[in-house]
């Protein structure tokens, strides 16, 4: 004669198996620094001999005409900006920024010509899970050369990634929004420094 056995779980296991599914989904805090400012200077202007800090705070009217300019609110008035210089004088600018991912920050750097182009964008700091594509260089190369007179927005001249499309649209707005910074506060010399 054949004994069918059946397991019987005792009472421990049904306590632990609501435990492991709450653990599973909490996720791991995500942080990881590429430059340092120091670093991302040399990065985006390495002929560079100086970089002279002139951060400002923009007036109320600068932020209402880069949020008109830009189409994208203007959170905070203080400009981390440096002016990048080498023995022909003046390179360009710096811009060091932040936008949110999904949930976290991400600080990016721009560099900007004198006469307003878009020579490079870095990532500094990545605080999110996913999305950090935005990283790779063939992305952050779109931006090269472009001004105020370009869209500068996802989907239009600037290619999404997909599985990263917050990051990509929150990086793009916020370097859309650092142009027009350039043009309504940098470029015309309106500003404290």
């Amino acid at each position: 004669m054949n004994t069918i056995v059946k397991p019987v779980r005792s009472p421990k296991q049904w306590i632990l198996l609501p435990t492991l599914a709450i653990t599973s989904i909490a996720q791991p805090a995500h942080a990881v620094q590429y430059h340092t400012q120091e670093q991302v200077q040399h990065v985006l202007f390495p002929l560079a001999t100086e970089y002279k800090e002139k951060g400002f705070l923009l007036t109320q009217a600068q932020r209402k005409a880069i949020a008109n300019n830009a189409n994208v609110r203007v959170r905070d008035s203080q400009i981390r900006l440096w002016e990048a210089h080498s023995a022909q004088g003046l390179q360009g600018y710096i811009l060091i920024d932040e936008v949110t991912g999904k949930h976290d920050a991400i600080t990016y750097a721009v560099a900007i010509s004198t006469q307003g182009k878009l020579l490079g964008v870095e990532i500094m700091d990545y605080r999110e899970l996913y999305g950090e594509h935005v990283r790779d260089q063939r992305w952050r190369a779109q931006f090269v050369g472009k001004s105020v007179a370009d869209p500068i927005k996802l989907d239009e001249d600037i290619k999404n990634i997909s599985g990263a499309t917050l990051s990509c649209s929150h990086v793009t707005d916020g370097v859309r929004r650092l142009v027009a910074t350039f043009e309504v506060a940098i470029k015309t010399n309106d500003h404290a420094g």
